[in-house]
């Protein structure tokens, strides 16, 4: 009754909005590679990388098939989360995403930011894809290869950069609203309202999923407590900024709050989270440089129940109760200036501060182990780009101090306090970035660098269960460390496209993995460890097409080789994993898409897939079979701004392997929807 209801006033909204002239462009341009990185938080509209950047619009966003921003992302070449899943079926533990075949586990080794602020959970390291309301977002960038030089930990396989709108002067009222219902018994809906003054503008949006689910447990496995997983949530942002005609300074002040919960596939294990997010900041630009000011800071809870499930999969027991609190703060200061000989330095400095308690109440026993935490990331780089006539040589430097601290334990059934072991490390990130233009529309460019990723404080201290799968945290852990290079070019041809190729190569020393304490033939026991060292290294290759009569498409291929390349556990049960696969890096990956403006009939978008095969476990013994996937969409203008659209996603409804935990789970099947869109501008 809750999503009907929703849906029916997201309609009315939208069919008794006044009619004005849509703003929004009749066609979808296509996704937009460059090698231009326009997520350089260091200097802005410079291009001061080498490597190729992907950006996709709103518009481009809105015409994948699928209900969260990740299903969007799918659509460009090296894009991968942690499992096969989409956010509004996976736990949010396992939405850790990864780009360039690095791998991840639930922690991303690809770091996700808005506005240069973090979006990536502080407590857990991986991304709430629902956290900002769809209508929010102006443009998703894409960087891919190791950016800590610049942004810290985490960012080893590169950056997503989340664009928000802003609300501008001289638009004084717009309004934007959809609405949806798909399979599964789904509904969506979002809204945006933005207005301004000579002296203020102001932001308000929304965006709410409700999702029933469909069971994820292959089906000739399931039992009696196999249900289906779902989710609901919402997301809310408001805003207000002041024109920075007014004293030479765009200030802002930002929050956010998002609201989510979800059934993991039993009656037994759930999870939820709130999350409260406010970002305030100013932009300043003068005879003296650009600077750029951002103070944020957020409070999360996040709860989570775990079940022991029988061998039949018709019964199961609660066996743990978890409820996690966790508070951020941070600034980020920079400033850049234009020298002379066609040079452009920037500096920058920036603190990232998390406190956080995992309370895990085991069942069986009563007994609450808490533990707390705090975690402190304080990094400043200088960063300089010179560009004279058909080269451009970039080079940056950032030292970070990544500490653990004031780490303690507590059982609920003893006074003893237990401390926990101090992690301080000083990490050096530099980077050299070379580009050639050459005649004809060729580029030539090279980039080296090295990154790091510290542990998170979910690494650190909470066990996590994914189906029959127990990982226990390890207090121990120390950052990884990545060393890396890419080389590469890009051809421009007038009139009919551009294509890029690129080789990269990236080793990772102390990558933190499960690795295997014990298993039965239905569960599993592993712990995080560093392990040795792992190697991911292969080529890309993407074309795009300039819009022929309607028509434009793009191309984009990956062959990461993800191995094992030193191991050094100790685990008797754990064999050595040299030469093995990373887990979840399919060696290869294709992704194509096709955009067709049928003029006075509808926009046409198909986005075709296909993943390799990869495994689930660090040893390679559960295969995860290669899938192909198409997914279709459609548009149609009406009238006075108002637009149909439909889609389908997994159109021919393939079954393809999730997970195996060791269960086999599967990703979602056939999602067709269909729903109304509404844009006023005046």
């Amino acid at each position: 009754m809750r999503r009907l209801l929703y849906i029916a006033a997201s309609l009315a909204i939208t069919l008794h909005a006044t009619a004005q002239q849509s703003t929004t462009p009749a066609t979808i341009p296509p996704v937009t590679q460059s090698i231009t990185v326009t997520a350089d938080r260091g200097l802005v509209g410079i291009n001061d990388s080498a490597t190729s950047t992907a950006i996709l619009s709103q518009q481009q966003l809105e015409q994948a098939p699928g209900l969260a921003l990740d299903d969007s992302l799918h659509s460009v070449a090296g894009f991968q989360l942690f499992r096969r899943t989409s956010s509004w079926t996976a736990n949010p533990t396992s939405q850790g995403l990864s780009l360039r075949g690095l791998g991840s586990t639930g922690a991303s080794r690809t770091l996700v930011v808005s506005d240069q602020v973090p979006l990536t959970d502080p407590f857990g390291g991986w991304v709430h894809w629902n956290e900002t309301p769809e209508l929010a977002i102006q443009q998703v960038q894409l960087l891919r290869g190791g950016s800590a030089d610049l942004y810290g930990s985490s960012a080893i396989g590169g950056v997503i950069d989340v664009v928000p709108v802003e609300p501008l002067q001289g638009h004084p009222f717009l309004f934007s609203a959809d609405a949806l219902g798909a399979t599964e018994n789904t509904g969506v809906g979002d809204a945006l309202l933005a207005t301004a003054t000579r002296r203020i503008a102001a932001l308000a949006a929304f965006s709410m999923v409700d999702n029933g689910g469909y069971i994820t447990t292959a089906p000739a496995l399931r039992g009696s407590v196999d249900i289906p997983t779902n989710v609901v949530s919402e997301s809310g942002r408001f805003e207000l900024r002041t024109p920075a005609e007014l004293h030479g300074i765009d200030a802002f002040l930002r929050g956010n709050v998002m609201n989510e919960s979800r059934i993991n596939g039993t009656p037994l294990q759930t999870n939820a989270a709130r999350l409260w997010r406010y970002i305030g900041g100013a932009d300043s630009d003068s005879s003296f440089g650009h600077g750029v000011l951002r103070v944020y800071g957020s409070r999360e809870g996040y709860r989570q129940g775990f079940s022991s499930i029988a061998t039949d999969r018709d019964s199961e027991k609660l066996t743990k109760l978890q409820h996690v609190p966790t508070d951020e703060f941070g600034f980020a200061l920079q400033g850049s200036r234009t020298l002379p000989r066609a040079v452009t330095a920037a500096l920058g400095l920036d603190l990232r501060d998390i406190r956080s308690t995992d309370d895990e109440l085991a069942t069986a026993t009563s007994v609450t182990t808490s533990t707390s935490a705090r975690q402190r990331e304080t990094g400043g780089y200088a960063d300089a780009v010179w560009q004279p006539r058909n080269w451009l040589l970039s080079g940056s430097i950032r030292v970070d101090s990544f500490r653990t601290f004031d780490g303690r334990q507590t059982l609920s059934n003893a006074p003893r306090v237990t401390p926990q072991p101090e992690i301080d490390e000083l990490v050096a990130s530099p980077r050299l970035g070379l580009v050639r233009q050459l005649p004809h529309g060729i580029a030539l460019t090279a980039t080296a660098f090295r990154a790091f990723r510290g542990p998170t404080l979910n690494e650190l201290y909470r066990t996590s269960q994914v189906g029959q799968q127990t990982t226990l945290a390890n207090s121990s852990l120390l950052a990884e460390r990545a060393t890396g290079f890419e080389f590469g070019g890009n051809f421009t041809l007038r009139h009919l496209g551009s294509l890029r190729s690129t080789y990269f190569w990236t080793e990772v020393n102390r990558p933190i993995s499960a690795v295997l304490l014990s298993q039965t033939a239905t569960t599993q026991t592993l712990q995080r460890q560093n392990l040795g060292q792992i190697r991911s290294r292969g080529m890309m290759l993407e074309a795009q097409s300039e819009r022929w009569h309607g028509l434009d498409t793009t191309f984009g291929y990956q062959l990461a080789v993800a191995t094992v390349t030193a191991f050094n556990s100790s685990s008797p049960a754990q064999t050595n994993l040299t030469g093995k696969w990373i887990p979840e890096v399919p060696r290869e990956s294709v992704t194509a898409t096709a955009n067709y403006a049928a003029s006075h009939i509808a926009n046409f978008h198909l986005i075709a897939s296909y993943t390799g095969q990869e495994f689930d476990d660090a040893q390679n013994q559960f295969l995860l079979h290669p899938y192909a996937r198409f997914d279709l969409s459609a548009d149609r203008n009406l009238i006075h701004g108002l637009s149909i659209f439909a889609g389908a996603q997994n159109l021919l409804n393939r079954s393809i392997d999730a997970g195996r935990t060791p269960i086999l789970t599967l990703a979602p099947p056939r999602l067709v929807q269909a729903g109304l869109r509404y844009n006023l501008s005046r």
